[in-house]
């Protein structure tokens, strides 16, 4: 017979560490994470084995078996399946008392004002798609007390040493960052506040010759071309974009 668990004796080595009023915010917060991918499906994972039990989390991709190598829902038998749902399943495994609301749907300028970021404490940017990714960057820097994390790149990279926060101004050696601030300056725009941002410097070139699936959905219309990646990097840019989370709960 299994033993009966309850939230206490789950969350004990959080709380040992945290202690009740950090516990209680964590509890009470809301978080949205975009993008359930490499780093993303990551955050989440991390987010509720530590106490964050309001969750949304969006992706409109299903699990490919390309996805195997470094994603948190991907796994042969899941294959098919929408990210959300796998996702959604894990998180209830893992706290039954979590409050998941999972969209299988795609973040995009149109469709921006659905998902009512006003709504929550923390946004969590994992998106794949440089239009989109800007789309979120901008309207969740313009709301007053909704914090923005964002991953930067996480493909073609080795070394987790080299993986390090900064401000987006001051990230330095991303190619996406980059393209992001380029992107801006030709629109005219800026993000409302200063975020911080999960990146590496670090650029490896790809070696193989390998192809990945199209996904059934996609964050835009066009991607480039997929990029090798691999999980000891996307889990450690994931686990730290939760980090960046806890550690601003426990610091309030």
């Amino acid at each position: 017979m299994k033993q009966a668990m309850n939230s206490d004796t789950r969350l004990s080595r959080s709380r040992l560490l945290l202690g009740d009023t950090v516990m209680e915010r964590l509890g009470a917060a809301r978080v949205i994470v975009f993008g359930l991918g490499g780093v993303g499906s990551w955050v989440v994972e991390a987010l509720a084995r530590t106490g964050i039990r309001r969750l949304t989390i969006v992706d409109n991709d299903c699990v490919t078996e390309s996805n195997i190598n470094r994603q948190m829902p991907a796994r042969i038998d899941t294959v098919g399946r929408l990210k959300v749902d796998v996702v959604r399943e894990q998180i209830t495994l893992i706290n039954p008392d979590a409050e998941v609301t999972a969209l299988a749907e795609a973040y995009t300028p149109e469709t921006a004002a659905s998902f009512h970021l006003e709504d929550y404490d923390y946004v969590i940017d994992a998106i794949d798609s440089l239009s989109n990714k800007i789309a979120l960057i901008l309207h969740a820097t313009s709301l007053q007390g909704v914090r923005l994390f964002s991953s930067m790149g996480a493909a073609r990279k080795l070394d987790p040493q080299k993986i390090r926060v900064a401000e987006f101004y001051d990230v330095e050696g991303c190619p996406l960052a980059r393209a992001i601030r380029q992107r801006m300056k030709r629109m005219g725009v800026r993000p409302r506040r200063k975020f911080k941002c999960v990146y590496s410097p670090e650029l490896v070139d790809n070696h193989g010759s390998g192809t990945a699936e199209a996904g059934t959905g996609a964050w835009d219309s066009v991607k480039g071309a997929p990029n090798g990646s691999l999980l000891h990097i996307t889990g450690i840019f994931g686990f730290t974009l939760a980090g960046l989370v806890i550690s601003d709960l426990s610091k309030r």
